[in-house]
């Protein structure tokens, strides 16, 4: 009875699994990296097969990040149009309208207003500092002004960083005798600031709805539109920190459209990611109508759907209002929003069910990248920001988070295949066993062959199955439920018949060397552990795809594997010539026709699960 016990024991037990599991991820994870995609929590690789929405920021990651500014609009309607690309100063302004001398106080303000640097060394420019920052400074060299030399002329007092919930930046200097301030941001934020603006060489009144009307018009087309203005500060007081009180009222000096190029390959990753039941939305604090002309280009936004803004969501009442989660459903895009409301968002939800990826690379971000299922930080972002994700995208890619969750699926299923072979296989062990009781027949296997089974023979394949390569389909499939356990259904059945069927097939075997042969049990052990190997070898073939038959999958995904059969099956009989192994493990060599023989009769194995597979895909798989 002890021996009994402990045999089932060892054959209900897979021994092997942890090893298997932590084999599986950590390759997803090697993977991954291949891809730009950093995983910093081993679970999140699994998880995120699960993923059904991904809530994107547009700058640097559905955009190249590289703003370039295009057009200049002059409050006194001269446009001027900008050429070149990138960080640099290559490139000209030009207009029919106007002359370039006055975009002087424009390029000014926005230099000292301004924390980036950008200058030319050794014929390559070098910059660094927020992205708009260093497009303005582009901006000046371009114009035929020296930002440097604008330092020079001053003396910087003091600065307001921007902040994404203040929406502008401004510097307080010292020109002369003169305290003076310089300020760029929002359009919206700055006109407010304001009461006049600067044309052709004089002072009037801020005409503020035509100004905002024309940064519409701007924002429409794509542009990422800023506003620039200064003013004399007469009461200037040296403080810790400032606040737009403490500004006075300033002059508007011009509008600067930027554009932000798409990156070529986010459409496609938009378009996969619906072919795989994943929503995609954006959460931007950029202009409603840039947001909505990007997402259209990207196919975010469906037809007719309107961009819901910051301002709405504050106006509509607390998060958990019905009027709030309406308005967020009533969506994929949304723009000029705090990163308090992106919490807000994500918050609403996850607690519809959704399982939400959020990307971030601010500290501001960090609220909404913690409460996320799996925070998705830039590889340009904070330190703040990485720290709290579970995942690092280096290319800032959007491409990459597909690509994350693509990689998360193929993780997933491989963890089920090596989960499908160690308890299938444990169960046929457990049957035969079971099945040699009830007959009244002598144990089949001993226990140190059972863990002979379970962690040599078969613990080489299962790792070696953990770096099968995806399936073509994963991305097709519909994103599984978090609630879903690995014991789904299919699972349960595919592990039962397959169980069953290798049980089945040593029992029988085994019967027939006891009761008809009259083997002695030394050699039916011997002739029944081949065996076991045997259909492990073949089992794992079955194993590699849940759906398609064993013949249609390429050796080439996974040439370990056939490696790993091979290694198996070699070490089993290198073990069966060796006397050692042979007094351990109580077997003996058997001839090249036995051993034909008994690949033979391990054939039936193959047929039932190419019938289940079959049988399965027809009337059960949606």
């Amino acid at each position: 009875v002890f021996f009994f016990v402990v045999a089932l024991a060892v054959s209900a037990i897979p021994e092997g699994l942890p090893v298997a599991l932590t084999v599986a991820l950590s390759i997803a994870v090697s993977r991954m990296s291949k891809r730009n995609v950093i995983v910093r929590k081993l679970p999140t690789v699994e998880s995120l097969g699960s993923c059904t929405i991904i809530a994107s920021d547009k700058t640097g990651t559905l955009t190249v990040n590289q703003q370039t500014a295009r057009l200049i609009k002059l409050p006194g309607g001269e446009i001027f149009k900008v050429t070149g690309q990138g960080y640099n100063g290559e490139g000209e302004i030009k207009s029919e309208q106007g002359e370039i001398n006055q975009l002087y106080k424009l390029c000014e303000l926005s230099a000292l207003a301004n924390e980036a640097s950008l200058h030319k060394k050794d014929s390559k420019w070098e910059y660094y500092g927020d992205a708009i920052d260093v497009a303005f400074l582009a901006m000046s060299y371009k114009a035929g002004f020296e930002p440097e030399t604008f330092h020079k002329e001053v003396e910087l007092l003091s600065r307001i960083p921007y902040e994404s919930e203040k929406k502008y930046a401004a510097a307080f200097y010292q020109k002369g005798p003169q305290i003076l301030v310089a300020a760029k941001g929002a359009v919206e934020t700055i006109l407010a600031m304001c009461d006049k603006m600067h044309v052709k060489g004089k002072n009037v009144a801020l005409e503020e709805a035509a100004i905002l009307k024309q940064a519409e018009v701007f924002a429409a087309e794509g542009y990422r539109v800023l506003a620039v203005a200064g003013a004399d500060c007469a009461r200037y007081e040296k403080k810790d920190v400032y606040e737009s009180g403490d500004l006075p009222k300033m002059i508007l000096y011009g509008l600067v459209g930027f554009i932000d190029p798409l990156r070529p390959e986010a459409g496609g990753s938009v378009n996969l990611c619906k072919s795989a039941g994943i929503k995609v939305i954006m959460i931007t604090g950029d202009h409603p109508l840039t947001a909505q002309a990007i997402s259209k280009e990207l196919g975010i936004a469906y037809q007719g759907e309107n961009v819901v803004t910051g301002r709405q969501l504050a106006d509509v009442g607390p998060s958990d209002s019905p009027a709030y989660i309406k308005l967020v459903n009533s969506t994929h895009v949304f723009a000029r929003v705090l990163p308090i409301q992106k919490l807000e968002i994500v918050e609403v939800l996850i607690n519809q069910g959704e399982f939400v990826a959020v990307t971030g690379d601010g500290v501001n971000d960090a609220p909404a990248l913690r409460r996320a299922n799996i925070g998705v930080a830039m590889g340009s972002g904070t330190d703040v920001a990485k720290e709290i994700s579970a995942m690092i995208i280096t290319d800032d890619n959007f491409s990459s988070i597909v690509s994350g969750v693509e990689e998360g699926r193929f993780a997933y299923d491989n963890v089920r295949k090596v989960i499908y072979l160690l308890i299938s296989t444990g169960a046929a062990e457990v049957f035969i066993f079971l099945a040699a009781i009830f007959a009244g027949l002598p144990l089949p296997l001993l226990a140190v062959q059972l863990l002979w089974l379970n962690l040599v023979t078969n613990g080489i394949q299962d790792v070696a199955l953990a770096f099968e390569g995806g399936e073509p389909g994963a991305m097709k499939r519909r994103p599984r439920k978090p609630t879903e356990k690995i014991f789904n259904p299919q699972m349960i059945s595919q592990t039962l018949i397959s169980g069953l069927t290798m049980g089945a097939l040593a029992f029988g075997f085994w019967y027939v060397l006891i009761e008809v042969q009259m083997v002695n049990e030394l050699h039916a052990r011997n002739v029944i552990l081949l065996f076991m190997v045997i259909l492990q070898n073949v089992h794992v073939f079955n194993c590699r795809s849940e759906y398609l038959s064993a013949f249609k999958v390429p050796i080439r995904r996974n040439f370990m594997l056939l490696i790993g059969v091979l290694a198996a099956q070699g070490i089993h009989i290198i073990s069966m010539h060796i006397p050692f192994m042979q007094t351990i493990l109580r077997v003996e060599p058997v001839t090249l026709f036995e051993w034909f023989e008994i690949l033979i009769l391990a054939i039936p194995l193959i047929a039932t699960m190419e019938l289940y597979k079959l049988i399965n895909n027809k009337f059960f798989v949606k």
